[in-house]
């Protein structure tokens, strides 16, 4: 369960990160931010763990709404690169060659 909630965190942080992704869907997890910072609560926060629960079920279903509001060829390329263990886009890497020189 552990590694489920892990990579729903991965794939909506890749999802996040890209541009073809549009604006308006890229907001959609930080919503659920506006709740979990109000006073307002359907379980209190000062009881223990069932308290946080609410929070992080919010949370989560912000981001699985985002995953299906997503085009759905960007969550399927984005998740296959997760589950191969992928954490940066091919694009944000930067392969060359070093080579040292003299300053005149």
């Amino acid at each position: 369960m552990f590694k489920a909630i892990l990579d729903q965190f991965r794939l909506t942080w890749r999802l996040l990160r890209d541009p073809r992704v549009p604006l308006y869907i890229k907001a959609i997890p930080f919503l659920p931010l506006i709740y979990v910072i109000s006073p307002l609560d359907f379980l209190p926060d000062f009881i223990p763990v069932i308290g946080q629960l609410d929070d992080v079920t919010i949370m989560i279903l912000g981001m699985r709404m985002m995953e299906s509001l997503a085009p759905q060829h960007l969550v399927q390329e984005h998740r296959q690169a997760v589950e191969r263990g992928e954490y940066a886009r091919s694009g944000d890497v930067i392969d060359g060659k070093v080579r040292r020189t003299e300053r005149e």
